[in-house]
């Protein structure tokens, strides 16, 4: 089969896969190197406690936090696209819808890490508070929808861990009164 291509189509083919692989391996370092910084570092360690969060995650979070002067959490919710957008006039407020095309890679992040710990929830009984108010969301609104709530209210939490100093510290469900 190798036959039938042209010499030089053949030789760009090489060329192209090699390119790829060298890329694949800085890719693999990169991603390593990562790893690492966000290891060593005590703030994004921090954010990794958090459900959803991973090494990326971790550390676009504290990029985009520290290096903007949020005066709130919904602030910075906003900012990352993650409110729903306000279209108002005078005194009529009036919210519109949670805008994708406002999101960005971060947005996108924490909402698949979201996803994923929704998804994960779907099949098994809460052991936190936030986890139940989850459940319930996911009864009510569906999962995308409680997929964004859980990334409004990680980057809501975020904001106060790293103005505070504070680490991640879920509420247990409390024992069921009978």
């Amino acid at each position: 089969m190798d036959e039938q291509l042209p010499p030089l189509l053949r030789a760009g083919i090489a060329h192209s896969y090699e390119t790829y692989e060298e890329l694949h391996e800085q890719k693999a370092a990169r991603d390593v190197e990562l790893k690492k910084y966000v290891q060593n570092n005590a703030d994004c360690r921090r954010l990794m406690a958090l459900e959803g969060i991973g090494h990326i995650s971790a550390l676009g979070l504290l990029v985009r936090l520290r290096g903007g002067d949020y005066d709130s959490g919904r602030n910075a919710a906003a900012c990352i696209g993650l409110t729903p957008v306000q279209h108002s006039s005078g005194e009529k407020v009036r919210m519109g819808r949670i805008a994708k095309q406002q999101g960005s890679t971060l947005r996108s992040c924490l909402f698949l890490g979201a996803r994923s710990v929704v998804c994960k929830l779907k099949h098994r009984e809460p052991t936190t508070e936030k986890e139940r108010w989850l459940k319930q969301l996911i009864g009510r609104r569906g999962i995308k929808c409680a997929a964004i709530a859980l990334a409004n209210k990680t980057v809501r939490t975020a904001v106060a861990m790293l103005r505070n100093g504070n680490d991640y510290q879920p509420q247990p469900l409390a024992a069921n009164a009978a």
